[in-house]
């Protein structure tokens, strides 16, 4: 079988005693939306930190686009095309979204070749606030450039982050919780911001809301445990017995 986009092999992850993850395989496709689930403390963010590079697994292998990347930096992961959004919202909050999304461009420009100078103000670049401004566009943010990062809801500030990620054009872009603490509304507008990404760019979403997991993925994945115990479409996870009996017996709607 001819390899995905993402493949994970056998990554074990633990801390002091605790296995954290154990002979986790996992396989994201090209142009899909994957979503990984589970209860709480079942290891989601900890396979997340190990495929972005914030931490090194244990064991096992992780490959993307065909390139072995388990010893790679998170900085040298984004270079090869591999952006995360994070639980808690991580942001510039004294600088304005626009400067927040044009440092983003500035530095991917410095790694592949561009006409980066550190110590002139990205302002200064046309082309760089240009494409900053598209970005925050492409997330629904036209109009609030100049906002200060700090000011902006909570919902916007998500909607920031996740164009800060863009901004370094990936091919997989890893979205962990990105609905956390919103409110319907909000969720909602994240939903569909989320829904216009995976025409564009391949995702790993980890997320608790079960409505909007079985809206966007085309595939399922279920951790429990530290162990993957079910990869399958949306129909196959509600139903697997597996499934049901780690979220305590309720319905997967």
């Amino acid at each position: 079988m001819s390899g995905g986009l993402l493949d994970v092999a056998g990554v074990g992850r633990h801390f002091g005693g605790v296995h954290a993850l154990s002979d986790v395989s996992l396989r994201v496709t090209e142009g899909e939306v994957h979503a990984l689930i589970g209860p709480n403390g079942a290891g989601k963010t900890t396979l997340i930190h190990q495929i972005s590079g914030a931490q090194t697994p244990d064991a096992g292998t992780i490959r993307f686009a065909g390139e072995d990347v388990t010893r790679l930096s998170m900085h040298t992961r984004v270079t090869r095309g591999i952006a995360r959004s994070w639980q808690v919202t991580n942001v510039f909050a004294r600088f304005s979204a626009l400067d927040n999304v044009a440092l983003a461009v500035q530095g991917r420009r410095r790694d592949w070749g561009g006409s980066f100078r550190f110590w002139v103000p990205a302002d200064a670049e046309r082309a760089i606030v240009d494409e900053a401004a598209a970005w925050l566009a492409e997330v629904g943010l036209a109009g609030r450039e100049a906002a200060i990062a700090g000011s902006l809801a909570h919902g916007e500030q998500r909607q920031l982050e996740l164009a800060l990620a863009l901004a370094t054009k990936p091919r997989l872009l890893l979205l962990d919780e990105p609905m956390a603490g919103m409110g319907p509304e909000e969720s909602e507008r994240v939903v569909g911001l989320i829904e216009h990404l995976g025409r564009k760019v391949t995702l790993l979403l980890v997320e608790h809301d079960m409505d909007a997991v079985f809206r966007l993925a085309d595939r399922v994945s279920v951790l429990v445990g530290g162990r993957l115990i079910f990869t399958g479409l949306p129909d196959e996870v509600r139903a697997h017995p597996e499934v049901k009996k780690a979220y305590l017996g309720e319905e997967l709607v």
